[in-house]
């Protein structure tokens, strides 16, 4: 029943937007569900992949820290499974979004040495810190699979940032006029 009216309601809905183009959509109008708003802000803000790079790599940075936190919690939150879960997959999508900048810079030629840098000394930083997760816990079970999935993408991401480091042309050296 309840699928009919959402149906229903879409369908009403189309009808009557009508007059929006699909032209005038664009990927920046999309709010990405594991991002707050103020940092939806900050993506949007930041024009060149550099910036969003460094900025996906410290919000993976906040999403792993605060998957850390709940795990050490003694009073565990009634929908934990579901937190920790949500965490390790906003992680695992900061990751792959910053990766994506990686190849967006490489495509337009942008020099992003130092988001590079960053990339690949926290990525490493993030692996150890997945990869060193016990086990043995209570609720590993809850989230094994969206564990291995996050140490995956972070290999992925970290493979991304590396192939690009070797690609990149070195730095003109200036030399001192004699």
């Amino acid at each position: 029943m309840h699928l009919r009216a959402f149906a229903l309601l879409l369908l009403i809905g189309l009808s009557l937007g009508g007059g929006s183009s699909a032209a005038s959509f664009t990927p920046q109008d999309v709010k990405k569900d594991y991002l707050t708003e103020s940092e939806a802000d900050k993506i949007r803000e930041a024009m060149l992949p550099p910036d969003r790079i460094k900025l996906f790599v410290s919000f993976a940075d906040d999403r792993l820290k605060k998957f850390q936190y709940e795990l050490g919690r003694t009073t565990p939150e009634i929908r934990r499974s579901e937190i920790l879960n949500s965490l390790l997959n906003a992680y695992s999508a900061c990751m792959d979004d910053a990766a994506d900048q990686i190849a967006l810079a490489r495509e337009k030629q942008i020099d992003i040495r130092g988001p590079l840098k960053t990339m690949q000394s926290k990525g490493k930083e993030f692996l150890e810190v997945l990869q060193k997760l016990d086990p043995n816990s209570p609720d590993y079970d809850v989230y094994k699979d969206t564990l291995l999935d996050a140490i995956e993408g972070t290999k992925d991401a970290l493979d991304d940032a590396d192939k690009a480091a070797k690609e990149l042309t070195p730095v003109p050296v200036r030399r001192k006029p004699s």
